[in-house]
């Protein structure tokens, strides 16, 4: 029986399922945004849940045909008491029902730790898996400066050492791509917007302990939209969480000397990426852009990497 197994996340904004094969590590993914009415910048759960429904039966009606050894998927966006969301609820239903009529094991994991075994696969650093790094998860909703470590469920860790105090990186992204007129999500339209534009500094916020504020920048955001063209607004806007993002991360490089793993859709950004390689070149692993934003296929490894451990 092939090593194969099933993922599926149903995140705020994507619905994706992915099949992993453990023995050589091919992954198909197939995952599409929920539909964002024209000119707002997000969804209702009871909206997002809906479209999860709808969809979720087409995505893994796409995936490659096979037997499967065990069923994935977050349930909750982190491993945290209390941390919950309705749209998770989507795909929950479906795999339980799958694993029931498939004779086959289930396991739960975070929306968030799916993101960091995605990145780890991608980058090509799996190994990282199992021993402690730094991670950020830089999304919509999320901008968390973790310590990853190997936890005794067989899980990813992940302890918060810093990120933002208010607004979420892909927030301020996303408002200032709706001041552009940019679709919502705006991250890789405002990115491509700002690689059109001269060499920006943009804003730099305090740092301290690892943490920063972002939800002053975007005052500063709409006043470059006043004065400046789109483009340089677009760079001004990414300099400046570059600028949050690399400063937090020289800070706890200091207290652990560790690899730097990056996760979430926002960590897609070419200006923030250049900004980390120079930065810390060396120490630092990206995921590819298709495995930055929200996928099943971190899921579907953690799956995996759990069916094994509970082998023995």
């Amino acid at each position: 029986m092939p090593e194969r197994f099933l993922g599926i996340d149903t995140s705020n904004y994507r619905t994706s399922a992915a099949v992993f094969d453990a023995e050589n590590g091919a992954w198909h993914n197939e995952g599409s945004l929920l539909t964002v009415p024209e000119g707002a910048i997000g969804l209702r759960q009871s909206d997002a849940l809906f479209q999860h429904t709808v969809h979720l039966h087409e995505k893994i009606e796409a995936l490659p045909q096979g037997e499967v050894r065990a069923i994935g998927v977050s349930t909750r966006p982190r491993a945290v008491e209390g941390s919950y969301m309705p749209c998770f609820l989507a795909g929950q239903s479906v795999a339980r029902s799958a694993a029931h009529l498939l004779s086959v094991p289930l396991f739960t994991v975070s929306h968030q730790q799916g993101h960091i075994a995605a990145a780890a696969l991608s980058a090509g650093r799996l190994g990282l898996l199992d021993e402690p790094f730094l991670a950020w998860h830089l999304s919509g909703g999320t901008s968390e400066l973790l310590y990853v470590t190997p936890g005794a469920d067989g899980l990813p860790d992940c302890t918060c050492i810093g990120g933002t105090t208010d607004l979420a990186a892909g927030q301020l992204i996303d408002r200032a791509g709706a001041l552009l007129g940019l679709p919502f999500p705006s991250g890789a339209a405002l990115d491509a917007l700002a690689m059109d534009a001269e060499p920006e500094k943009g804003y730099r916020p305090k740092v301290a302990d690892c943490r920063f504020s972002l939800s002053g920048m975007q005052n500063q955001v709409e006043n470059r939209h006043k004065t400046a063209k789109p483009a340089q607004m677009a760079r001004f806007t990414l300099e400046t969480v570059a600028n949050a993002v690399v400063k937090a991360t020289e800070q706890a490089l200091k207290q652990y000397d560790c690899p730097v793993l990056c996760a979430g859709g926002v960590m897609a950004s070419r200006v923030l990426r250049a900004r980390m390689q120079q930065a810390f070149e060396g120490r630092v692993w990206f995921a590819e852009p298709v495995l930055s934003g929200d996928n099943a296929v971190g899921v579907a490894v953690l799956a995996a990497r759990l069916y094994e451990r509970n082998k023995t």
